[in-house]
């Protein structure tokens, strides 16, 4: 086949835009531990970015892109960030920063974090501030009871304890 009808992995997104990472209109709240990861990929995509320049006889065009890209995307997180200090949070109940001991219906317990929308990490039970689950826990205090309402159905959470991390 000839070449003139093949796309090399690198031409494929040379002249064409990438799409903008779309960044969110609620306030960017932000732990101490988000601000610094932040902080962190800003640094790193200035060293991915300085680096890739320096290859200039080996330019990945399409990945030079992607960096400038994520660079605009992640320098515009961390001018919107808003740190939130959580050794001024309350003890006794469920805000930002908290990490929340739960029990379901089930029995199960459950550790859960709320944190900002770049820490989210569901996985490792670090949750969006602006989630149903966070929504029905904050305000909440040890003994309560709280209904988070998933897209499976309600299920009812007792909150057993509230810790601040570093705090």
């Amino acid at each position: 086949m000839s070449r003139a009808f093949v796309k090399e992995e690198n031409e494929a997104l040379v002249g064409e835009e990438l799409p903008e990472r779309p960044v969110s209109t609620e306030p960017n709240y932000v732990t101490h531990a988000g601000l610094e990861a932040l902080r962190a990929k800003v640094e790193q995509l200035h060293e991915d970015h300085a680096q890739l320049k320096r290859a200039a006889e080996d330019l990945d065009r399409p990945k030079l892109n992607q960096i400038e890209r994520d660079l605009r995307y992640y320098q515009s997180r961390l001018e919107s960030a808003i740190p939130v200090d959580v050794t001024e949070q309350p003890r006794d109940e469920v805000r930002f920063g908290a990490s929340v001991r739960t029990e379901d219906e089930s029995g199960a317990e459950h550790t859960f974090t709320i944190v900002g929308e770049d820490e989210a990490d569901v996985v490792n039970g670090k949750v969006n501030w602006q989630s149903p689950l966070a929504s029905a826990l904050i305000g909440a205090g040890v003994g309560d009871t709280v209904t988070w309402d998933r897209p499976v159905g309600e299920t009812t959470l007792e909150v057993l304890g509230i810790e601040y991390p570093g705090a």
